[in-house]
């Protein structure tokens, strides 16, 4: 198979869609691997690097997408729309639900699109997103620490205190990979810490991982009011798999929240968990609302773009050498996650929770394999 890999345009993302480790085991599995020049360049993977482990440079987008399968990190922009050839395999982040345009765009391009955040394993996981959720839940911590000191418009709080001063208090909504990560790492920090879940076994789970350290406590509306009121730092962390992020934050909650607070809303790249959140780039992250300090960023984990290609890679390896090696059809037949990753093929859009927030009639991936 023909695999081209693409330099990312969306703004300040510099992860690339496959190492020079990736590409040499693509090609040692006789495949031909197209690289677009300078694809990796800012994360310290040359051109070089990427010729001596068997990828032919190429100098533009267009002779990427002419290839049969295209991975990438992030979903195709605007510009790269008209590129996109019938057929063709797309191997990469895709967040469809919030994303009408994009949508609209693969279904009348008639690509088999296969979308990272959905493929899942034999335990219903999704190990083609919990490396970039491990990522988000830690940077989370980071930016919203930074977001906190007064010359980024925070209220001057430091998260972890010092002696004789009590340190800011966190409150993380969702407990699944991010909400962990998120904790453990502000946690990590000294702050005053707790976490909300509807899941009972799931903060249990916390409670014996992290101890006494860690507050938990059941995911209401009243406590998740109650919890953000008296919150410096609110990390969104909320996640319902493929499908819109549940507005579990209202304007009114955002309202009363002390001035200078500042809301991370990880859930953003599945529309947000907040009333208040829009996306935002990494060139200008953060706006307020109501004198609360929104960071509502859609590609976080680019922002350690170096760390989260190798996270990344080691987890799509496996997967992108399964679709080249066997087509895919076949890969889709024999490996039911992978299967639940095709989200629109030929113009059919085969992930139930996407047709359904977007109003598109939904075609079973078993339907298109046997036709």
């Amino acid at each position: 198979m023909i695999i081209g890999i693409p330099k990312e345009i969306k703004n300040h993302e510099y992860r690339v869609g496959a190492t020079p480790g990736l590409v040499r085991l693509l090609v040692e599995g006789g495949h031909e691997v197209f690289v677009e020049t300078h694809a990796g360049d800012k994360i310290g993977y040359t051109d070089h690097m990427f010729s001596l482990a068997g990828a032919r440079i190429v100098h533009s987008p267009e002779e990427i997408y002419e290839c049969e399968m295209v991975i990438k990190v992030k979903e195709p922009q605007t510009s790269e729309y008209p590129l996109l050839k019938e057929g063709q395999i797309l191997f990469c982040y895709l967040h469809l639900a919030p994303d009408p345009v994009q949508t609209q765009q693969l279904i009348e391009s008639k690509i088999v699109a296969i979308a990272y955040e959905t493929v899942t394993d034999a335990q219903g996981r999704l190990p083609l997103l919990v490396p970039m959720s491990e990522m988000a839940g830690r940077i989370a911590i980071q930016v919203g620490a930074t977001s906190l000191q007064l010359n980024k418009g925070g209220k001057g709080m430091l998260l972890g205190g010092v002696p004789g001063v009590l340190p800011a208090r966190v409150a993380v909504i969702g407990g699944g990979v991010v909400g962990t990560e998120a904790a453990r790492m502000a946690l990590g920090l000294g702050a005053d810490v707790t976490i909300l879940d509807r899941d009972l076994n799931r903060l249990r789970t916390l409670d014996s991982l992290f101890g006494p350290r860690l507050k938990t406590l059941y995911s209401s509306p009243l406590n998740i009011e109650e919890s953000i009121i008296r919150s410096d730092l609110v990390i969104g962390a909320v996640l319902i798999p493929g499908k819109t992020a549940p507005k579990l934050i209202t304007r009114e909650m955002v309202k009363k929240m002390s001035p200078g607070s500042v809301l991370v809303d990880v859930a953003i790249d599945q529309g947000g968990c907040s009333e208040t959140s829009k996306a935002t780039t990494h060139a200008e992250p953060t706006y307020l609302v109501d004198g609360i300090v929104h960071y509502c960023v859609t590609n976080m984990p680019g922002a350690c773009a170096r760390t989260s290609t190798q996270a990344l890679t080691n987890a799509t390896g496996e997967y992108a050498l399964m679709i080249a090696n066997k087509g895919w059809k076949r890969a889709l037949s024999d490996h039911s996650g992978l299967r639940q990753g095709l989200n629109v093929c030929y113009g059919h859009v085969t992930n139930e929770s996407v047709a359904h927030d977007l109003g598109y009639s939904y075609v079973p991936v078993e339907k298109l394999l046997t036709s």
